[in-house]
């Protein structure tokens, strides 16, 4: 509630800046968000992975999207955890801090949509605020909230993301990357928005 107080003084970086400026305009475009931590703790843990992709129009932006992965090396020296699956992909690897930029300015100032959305923007504005920025000014959709909404269900039936792919007969894959389940998250959101009727 007083995180401007603790900012109001705060010299933030230059590309935290111009996304601010980027809400004085409306958008019509959503942001799916799928990341990968090393754990819940937003003290803790790091973000290892961030995958996204743009919906506009209805329609999935495969050429909009936007994944890395998070070089933590420190971390992973630090608590005795390999980091052999980074050094073996083939997929962009970017520092905390060069990741962070990047995603920001992918972002823009989209709606963001996840599954249990809440925890990532959790772990994206504890890093945030390790990088000298503020807080996301995104809104923020869930997937399962709308789901539950939409069927009437109790506020605390937990539905995960295979459960909601298998209600709504989206196929999946068993790789279950922070990619795939960005993409599922999409194709799921499309469908809930039809039914829920938001434009």
């Amino acid at each position: 509630m007083l995180d401007w107080l603790k900012n109001i003084n705060k010299e933030h970086p230059e590309f935290w800046k111009e996304y601010l400026a980027k809400f004085s305009k409306k958008t019509n475009r959503y942001v799916i968000l799928s990341t990968e931590a090393t754990g819940d703790s937003v003290e803790k843990d790091v973000i290892t992975f961030i995958s996204a992709f743009a919906v506009e129009n209805d329609s999935v932006l495969i050429k909009d999207s936007f994944e890395t992965i998070l070089l933590q090396y420190r971390f992973m020296h630090d608590n005795h955890l390999s980091n052999e699956y980074i050094i073996e992909s083939k997929l962009l690897k970017l520092s905390e801090p060069e990741a962070f930029k990047s995603f920001v300015e992918y972002l823009g100032n989209g709606v963001i949509v996840g599954h249990e959305i809440a925890s990532d923007m959790e772990m994206v504005n504890a890093t945030l605020e390790r990088l000298d920025c503020g807080k996301l000014r995104n809104d923020a959709l869930d997937i399962a909230i709308m789901h539950r909404k939409l069927h009437e269900l109790p506020e605390d039936k937990e539905i995960s993301l295979d459960e909601l792919a298998a209600f709504y007969k989206i196929p999946t894959t068993s790789g279950n990357s922070v990619t795939e389940k960005a993409y599922t998250i999409a194709l799921l959101f499309l469908k809930l928005k039809f039914k829920l009727g938001l434009k």
